[in-house]
């Protein structure tokens, strides 16, 4: 799977996380879905290295659960970080 399947379903697997994790975001759904796909490309870069597998199947459910994960750990330390910032 090439760099724009990622994007694809980082666009999906960052919908998905913001379902999952839901509130208010301080930079709103651009930078969510910005946020997930991001989080997918280093979600499958993080399984590839642990794994020791190659991830390119775009129906794959571990590759799903991986990109899901990337962006919810990234959109929880965006969390952090913006929310520390804004009470400050």
């Amino acid at each position: 799977m090439g760099i724009l399947g990622w994007i694809v379903l980082g666009l999906i697997a960052g919908a998905i996380a913001k379902a999952i994790m839901p509130g208010k975001d301080p930079g709103g759904i651009i930078v969510t879905i910005l946020i997930g796909i991001v989080g997918a490309i280093l979600g499958g870069f993080i399984g590839r290295a642990l794994f020791n597998s190659d991830i390119n199947s775009f129906f794959d459910l571990s590759t799903w659960l991986l990109a899901i994960l990337g962006s919810l750990v990234l959109l929880g330390i965006y969390r952090l970080v913006t929310g520390r910032r804004a009470h400050a």
